[in-house]
Parts: structure tokens; C-alpha cells; sequence
């Protein structure tokens, strides 16, 4: 006997029946394929519906708390309190000692990048047409590192001096202006200021490529009537998924009123909550099918050898050594499986990235080859072929010679 007899053993009871082993090994690839088709798809979907979702939004957002009316009379038992209390007014609020505020959030835990922002509504004016408009007013550099408008450019030179504004290509159109146009904003607080537009960007929704309006911090914060002061500070955090956690950091240290993107678009995150588990779901009932199919065939491979294994056994090869033969049956299935679905589950996504197409008439989803998912893949088919080939491999150990070579 020599160290290779099990391997030896195990390779020539799966060409002894090819067709049993190839079809299982087939079956297995389809599986693999499967799964590794899935994934990556809703990978890519999920990763373009949030960058379309977040790509002109910061990942948190740190404002200063809501203004809350309370009556002046607490209440007692001859005169009880107020029921009602008529809602305040909610005005342009600011933070207060924002530098600091600030670069505790830049030592936080997950956060990557922070921007102070001065932000509210104002009145975009040219000619004969006027638009209402969101003024966003930022240091540039810093909020690039926040937002990337950089890739939202679609004309003019992406620079914030005084006077100049990026304007969302929507309300160009209804201004009826283009880049090096001039146009008039007048906020609510009653400021007035004439802005050169700069670029033109897409934000990747319409509603926000008709309302915004990106500027200097210092324009903005005499425009809305809070000079040195803000509104909100514009957060970006190393894992869009683990902003909630981030959040919780940060309120817990600031005080201030935080909101993440999960929260404002939390009926997004819910829709991929619920296509992540479906399709959970799904691999674990192709990951049994995947095993029962190759513990069936192993354990009519068992029916089948009971002769040759009752024969292995008389001339000397010990109970150890048939678990052996049958766990490596089960061990290359699985891997040949596996490395069979991949590759085939690699043709499906790149052909697939070339026919879906989204409503713009670009690709549905970006391609992208996570040979990490590979590996993992090969790894969990190998052990799902251990496993599968537990019981047969069992049976055939126990196997009395005398008794298989009868039968």
C-alpha cells in the first residue's frame, strides 16, 4: 500500500463511471454558476443603485437639533397643562463652534472625509424666468472628498471662486443659461448675489439637477445671512453599509441632530435588505440540492463497488483508507464542480454585462471580477463535498469483505 492508494482508488472508481461523474460534476458547475452569477449581478446592481441613490449626497449629516415649542406652564392638578402646543417654525439654524466640531468628526472612527456646508433655499433668477433653488454653499476641495461631483461633470471647469456657482444642468436649462452665463440668486433671508455658472453637472436625478446650486462657503454664508457660520457638516465614511454605526459615534460625542443616507432613503435600503436575504435563500437551497446530489451518486457508486471495495478490503486495505477513497471522490467532485462554475459563471456575467441595459441605455451593472469569490466558492464546494461524502464513505468502510465479495 502506498500513500497514493487512496487517491489512486478514488480516480479510478470516477472513471469507471464517467457518466455518474461527469453528469454530478456538471450539476454541481450549474450550481456554482449559479450562485456565482447571482452574486455577482446583485453585487453590481446593488452597488450602481447606491451610487446613484448617494452620488450627490454625503454619507451622514451633522445639524444642529430641531427647535421644539414646550409651554411655559408645566402643569398641575387645578391647572393642567396645555395639550396642544402649535408647532415652531422651523428657521435657518447653524452650528455652533463648527471647526472644532469638525475635526472631532475627522478623528472619528470610520469617517474619512468632513465639509462644513451652508445651506437653504433661494430664488434663481435670469431674464424673465425665476426657479426656486437649493443654494449649497462649501470649501471645494474638501467636499470633493465628501461628494464626488467630479464625476458628475458634464460642461465647464469644476472650480468654486467668489461669485462662481456648478449648477445642476436641469435648472441651466429652465434658466436658459450655459456655462460663463450670468444669472441672479436671491435667498429667503433677502440677500442678492450675481453668480457666473462654471459647470454644469449631473447629479444623476432630475429633481436634484433642477434645484441645486453649489457655491463658495463665504458667498453662501453672506447670501443666507450667517456670516462664519453653517448649517449642516457633510460626512463621508469608509463603509457606505456601516453609516448607522458611524452616526451613533458621532452623536454620541457631538449632541447634534446626525442623519445617514440610510435613513433618508430608507425604503432603498429596505428593497436591498430584502434582495439580499432572497438571495440568501436561494444559495442555501442550491447548496443542498448541490449536496444531495453528490451524496446520491457516491452512495450508489458504494451499491455499485461493493465487490471491488469487499476485494480492497480481503487483500488488505483498512476501514481508514476506504473513508479515505470515497471523502477524495467527494473532495475532487466538489472542486471540479466548483472551478467548472466559476469559470462558466464568469462567461454568463460577462455576456450579461453586455445585454442588460439600464433606461439611459447603459450598462445595468458594472463588471467586475471578484476572484476572491472564487476562491471562497472553490473552498465551500470542497468542503460540501467532504461532508456530502460523510455517509457513503461511511457505509463503504463498514463494508465485511466476505459479506461484498458474496453479494
Amino acid at each position: 500500500m502506498t500513500a497514493g492508494f487512496e487517491l489512486t482508488v478514488a480516480l479510478r472508481f470516477l472513471r469507471e463511471g464517467r457518466m455518474q461523474t461527469l453528469l454530478i460534476i456538471g450539476g454541481a458547475a450549474i450550481g456554482v454558476a449559479v450562485i456565482f452569477f447571482i452574486t455577482a449581478v446583485l453585487t453590481g446592481v446593488q452597488g450602481d443603485l447606491i451610487k446613484r441613490v448617494t452620488g450627490a449626497q454625503p454619507h451622514v449629516v451633522i445639524k444642529p437639533p430641531e427647535e421644539v415649542a414646550w409651554p411655559l406652564a408645566a402643569g398641575t392638578e387645578q391647572v393642567p397643562r396645555i395639550a396642544s402646543v402649535q408647532a415652531r417654525p422651523q428657521r435657518l439654524t447653524t452650528i455652533d463652534g463648527w471647526p472644532a466640531l469638525a475635526r472631532a468628526a475627522e478623528q472619528t472612527a470610520g469617517v474619512t472625509a468632513v465639509a462644513p456646508v451652508a445651506s437653504g433655499s433661494a430664488l434663481g433668477i435670469k431674464g424673465d424666468a425665476s426657479r426656486s433653488l437649493v443654494l449649497v454653499g462649501t470649501e471645494l476641495d474638501r467636499y470633493l472628498r465628501v461628494v464626488r461631483l467630479d464625476e458628475k461633470l458634464e460642461a465647464g471647469v469644476l472650480e468654486l471662486g467668489p461669485g462662481d456657482a456648478l449648477v445642476g444642468i436641469e435648472l441651466a436649462k429652465d434658466l436658459g443659461a450655459g456655462v460663463g452665463d450670468r444669472f441672479r440668486v436671491q435667498s429667503a433671508q433677502g440677500g442678492s448675489e450675481v453668480l457666473r455658472i462654471r459647470a454644469l453637472l449631473d447629479l444623476g436625478s432630475r429633481e436634484l439637477n433642477r434645484r441645486y446650486v453649489y457655491t463658495d462657503l463665504r458667498v453662501a454664508q453672506s447670501l443666507l445671512g450667517i456670516p462664519g457660520r453653517i448649517t449642516n457638516l457633510d460626512v463621508a465614511v469608509a463603509d457606505i453599509m456601516q453609516a448607522d454605526r458611524v452616526a451613533s459615534r458621532l452623536r454620541a460625542q457631538s449632541g447634534q441632530l446626525i442623519e445617514t443616507w440610510i435613513q433618508t432613503n430608507n425604503q432603498v435600503f429596505a428593497a436591498i435588505n430584502n434582495q439580499n436575504i432572497m438571495t440568501l435563500l436561494i444559495r442555501v437551497f442550491i447548496t443542498i440540492v448541490v449536496a444531495l446530489g453528490i451524496a446520491s451518486v457516491l452512495v450508489v457508486s458504494v451499491v455499485q463497488k461493493r465487490k471491488e471495495i469487499g476485494i480492497l478490503r480481503a487483500v488488505g486495505a483498512t476501514r481508514r483508507q476506504m473513508l479515505g477513497v470515497f471523502l477524495l471522490q467527494g473532495l475532487m467532485v466538489g472542486v471540479a464542480g466548483a472551478l467548472a462554475g466559476s469559470a462558466l459563471g464568469l462567461m454568463l456575467v460577462s455576456l450579461f454585462s453586455r445585454i442588460l441595459r439600464n433606461a439611459e441605455g447603459k450598462a445595468l451593472f458594472s463588471l467586475t471580477y471578484d476572484f476572491k469569490l472564487i476562491g471562497f466558492v472553490v473552498a465551500g464546494a470542497a468542503v460540501l463535498g467532504l461532508i456530502a461524502a460523510v455517509l457513503p464513505a461511511r457505509n463503504a468502510a463498514r463494508l465485511d469483505p466476505a459479506q461484498a465479495i458474496r453479494s
